[in-house]
């Protein structure tokens, strides 16, 4: 019995690897913006030459979820022109 049980060792492992992984992940993607109001005004300017949206859309707090979420659609949408 002790035999199967130590075949098991890596399964199990894994399995809290795998979880403890996707809980880091999850949290790192949905923490608040950080970025202080001159940052967003930068980040604004620097958008200002892909459109007035994409520089408003600067100045609002965002997670990197909605980040990522917005930058595929801005290139979906550009490749659709």
């Amino acid at each position: 019995m002790a035999v199967n049980s130590n075949k098991n060792i890596p399964i199990i492992l894994g399995v809290v690897v795998i979880a403890l992984l996707g809980f880091v992940a999850y949290g790192a993607l949905n923490t608040p913006d950080q970025r202080s109001p001159g940052e967003k005004v930068g980040d604004a300017i620097d958008q200002l030459d892909n459109g007035v949206d994409n520089a408003a859309r600067e100045l609002e707090d965002r997670t990197p979820v909605e980040r990522i979420k917005d930058d595929i659609d801005d290139a979906t949408d550009s490749s659709l022109e």
